[in-house]
């Protein structure tokens, strides 16, 4: 199942998590039609990777600050972080295979 980051554990669950196994934060919004076809897509993926990464989700509308920081100007963004820094993104909807071999590179 995939994660659910928010202000208060971003640090802790995908900056600091990212220096132990890498990070797939899917930047969404629940207004935003592709989010609502790349949503199900995180979800399999989180269940196929395991424990090999994390995989999650933030809400651009609940989490401000951290979509500003990151520069998220369109929405699904997909980063995956690595020693507490993002180290790819992705805009709009990707498949789970294309995601999944990103996640793989950094494994």
């Amino acid at each position: 199942m995939a994660k659910h980051f928010n202000d208060v554990n971003f640090k802790t669950e995908v900056i600091e998590a990212s220096n132990i196994k890498p990070v797939l934060v899917d930047f969404y919004a629940e207004w935003c039609g592709p989010c609502k076809v790349q949503g199900p897509i995180i979800e399999e993926l989180a269940k196929a990777i395991g424990d090999k990464a994390s995989i999650g989700k933030i809400d651009t509308e609940e989490a401000i600050r951290i979509a500003q920081e990151y520069n998220i100007m369109s929405i699904p963004t997909l980063m995956i972080f690595r020693n507490g820094k993002a180290v790819e993104t992705f805009v709009g909807v990707q498949t789970g295979d294309f995601l999944a071999h990103a996640i793989n590179k950094h494994i």
